[in-house]
């Protein structure tokens, strides 16, 4: 019997299984995979909402870490997994981009999933490593237009929001940079600190803290508006580059043929989660706030994604990028 057979042999038992499954629901630890490297902004942002929805479940839910290939490997497992709620994806802005960027995978990046809610919108920062020779956004772009490829920009792989961030930054400065991807923006934040990469852009979920520790510096947020967890710091059209905008959304998933009642059971925790005081006072000291609770369902995070996969198709396909 191949893949396709045994997930729908699985998906027509437990429909059949029906209400009495939702009611067993969870009946063991839930995992969580975050298809990218340990400490990032994802991963951040998976932990704190594990946490919480373990309390309401009354089960533990753990994270897990399943980084390679700009977010692919950790969604193919999930796509693939026996399809009863107790494994899940938790991905970002990449489950809007993976349909065009990768013409070639092995499972459906949409089909393969049912959508549980949204969690945040994070803003990026466009931060340098703390000797870099400028000190504001119209000096650093003197600084990107002169040196070009001389210049090192990390990202976390193609696809990734950092990746995303910088096709973007390039594009809106007409000048290329020498890209260096890394296996997750953890380890490329490592090596920005270290002041072995010149420039990134990431979430603030990661580079709030070590904006304001003077770790790292900071030129713009890429949002239409301040933001609390950093007042100091203009947005990139304040600055002069208006079209340099860019947030990134944050979805739960579970695999493709998980009966509703139990996505609507895990939508229902992501919820509580959500107005969660732990949660929420520790996302506005990272520079997010959660989604508004009516974001948080299968039907609305439907809708974004659909339109966010049809808002990037032409951005990729005009750059030529692909990840395959």
């Amino acid at each position: 019997m191949n893949h396709i057979a045994r997930r729908a042999l699985m998906a027509l038992s437990l429909l059949a299984a029906g209400p009495a499954a939702a009611q067993q629901f969870p009946s063991r630890t839930i995992t969580v995979i975050v298809p990218f490297a340990a400490g990032g902004p994802t991963d951040t942002v998976a932990r704190l909402v594990a946490e919480s929805m373990g309390r309401d479940l009354g089960q533990t839910v753990v994270v897990e870490n399943a980084g390679g290939a700009g977010g692919t490997i950790g969604s193919q497992r999930v796509a693939q997994a026996r399809p009863d709620g107790h494994t899940l994806l938790l991905h970002h802005i990449g489950m809007a981009t993976a349909p065009t960027l990768y013409r070639r995978l092995a499972y459906d990046p949409v089909g393969g999933f049912e959508p549980i809610g949204l969690i945040t919108e994070v803003p990026m920062t466009l931060v340098a490593k703390k000797d870099f020779p400028a000190n504001n956004l119209a000096e650093a772009i003197a600084v990107i237009r002169r040196e070009r490829e001389g210049l090192n920009y990390a990202n976390a792989g193609i696809g990734a929001a950092s990746h995303l961030c910088g096709l973007l930054l390039m594009k809106a400065v007409d000048a290329p940079m020498t890209t260096v991807p890394f296996r997750g923006t953890g380890p490329a934040m490592q090596e920005i600190l270290s002041g072995r990469i010149d420039l990134m852009c990431d979430q603030t979920t990661n580079t709030t803290e070590q904006i304001n520790s003077g770790a790292l510096k900071v030129f713009s947020v890429t949002t239409e508006s301040r933001i609390p967890a950093l007042p100091n710091v203009p947005t990139s059209a304040e600055a002069g580059l208006p079209e340099f905008q860019v947030s990134v959304w944050h979805g739960l998933y579970a695999p493709k043929g998980t009966p509703a009642a139990v996505v609507q059971r895990l939508s229902q925790s992501l919820q509580v989660a959500l107005r969660d005081e732990r949660v929420v006072a520790r996302f506005a000291e990272l520079g997010t706030t959660p989604v508004a609770q009516d974001r948080a369902t299968p039907e609305a995070h439907r809708t974004f994604w659909q339109a966010d996969i049809a808002k990037w198709r032409p951005i990729i396909q005009a750059a030529g990028q692909y990840a395959d």
